[in-house]
Order: C-alpha cells, then sequence, then structure tokens
C-alpha cells in the first residue's frame, strides 16, 4: 500500500465506534467469525493453521510480535465494515476530507516550472468531489500514482489556486511526501 492508501485506512478505522477485541484469541475468533474458517484466517495473517486453532483454544496466548502485529492489522481491517462505509459515504456526499501533508511539490506554468525544493506543510480541507474520486479510485485498486494525482489536483484547485482566483494555468505535482494523513 502506498502512503494515501495507508492514510485513508487510518481515517477509516477513526470512525470506529466500538474498540476492537483485545485479547489474541478474542481476535483470532472474531477474524475466524469473520473469514469462515481457520484455514482463511491463517493464509491472512500468515502463521499455519495448527497455530490459528492453538490460539483460539487458548493453548497460545503470547504470539510473536511480528504476528501480533499482522492479527492486529487483519483485525482493523475486517472491523466494523458498514461504519467505515457510512464515514466514506458521508465524506463523499456532504462532508469531503481534510489532508494534512507535508510534502515537496512541482510546479508547471507559463513561465515555467519548478521542483520547489523545500517541504511544504499544507492542511486543507477538500470537498466532497475529491473524496469521492479518491474512494472510487482505492476501491477500483488505483495505485499510489493515481491517489497522489487526485490529491494533488484538488490541493491545486483549493489551496494553489484557492478556488480559481489565482494561478489560472498553474499545474501542480506532488512529488515526494514525508507524512500524510486523511481526516473525514
Amino acid at each position: 500500500m502506498g502512503d494515501i492508501d495507508d492514510a485513508l485506512e487510518r481515517a477509516g478505522q477513526e470512525a470506529f465506534t466500538r474498540e476492537p477485541p483485545k485479547s489474541v484469541r478474542a481476535r483470532i475468533g472474531f477474524l475466524t467469525r469473520r473469514l469462515g474458517s481457520t484455514r482463511a484466517v491463517a493464509a491472512e495473517v500468515g502463521v499455519s493453521r495448527r497455530s490459528v486453532e492453538r490460539y483460539l483454544k487458548g493453548e497460545r496466548k503470547h504470539p510473536p510480535a511480528d504476528i501480533a502485529a499482522r492479527i492486529d492489522a487483519a483485525v482493523r481491517a475486517h472491523w466494523q465494515p458498514r461504519v467505515r462505509s457510512r464515514a466514506r459515504k458521508q465524506a463523499a456526499t456532504t462532508g469531503g476530507i481534510t489532508v494534512e501533508t507535508r510534502a515537496r511539490f512541482g510546479y508547471s506554468a507559463p513561465a515555467g516550472s519548478t521542483d520547489d525544493g523545500r517541504l511544504r506543510r499544507l492542511t486543507v480541507h477538500l470537498p466532497p468531489a475529491y473524496a469521492g474520486r479518491l474512494f472510487d479510485a482505492q476501491r477500483d485498486g488505483a495505485g499510489d500514482a493515481e491517489l497522489r494525482a487526485i490529491v494533488a489536483e484538488g490541493l491545486q484547485e483549493i489551496y494553489f489556486k484557492d478556488g480559481g482566483r489565482r494561478a489560472d494555468h498553474l499545474e501542480v505535482e506532488l512529488n515526494d511526501i514525508d507524512y500524510i494523513d486523511v481526516s473525514f
């Protein structure tokens, strides 16, 4: 996953109305119910089916750190899908998204172009149209470059062109992301 994909996933997890299960046994139980079998859980987490069965029975309570992290990521990916879906729908129709980033931007304009060697820190609220395009592209499996282009276009129109009030022919490109955070 790319930077923007990860940021969208984190933002979706902020919409949770309840915390995911805490114990390894409860997490594996949840994944087994959600995915339908211990074989599917084993494939998702990257352990053997027997290990999943041991976690379910409570015979193993403390997985290694890397396996615990994969279990946590799998649980968070499958936790409350309707809540996340509702939050995304609201952002795409009425609320929009807020993008906070520190990145390098490249510019193209009639006077020339530049890569602008410094990092800019921006916090910009993008309208629902950009949120909808971003969610649709992510759902359709778009790569990081396409997601960056959508975010760059939104920042270009809202921040750099100020909604059409300045810099008419400016084209903005998102070159290097130091960090990005999205909320909706």
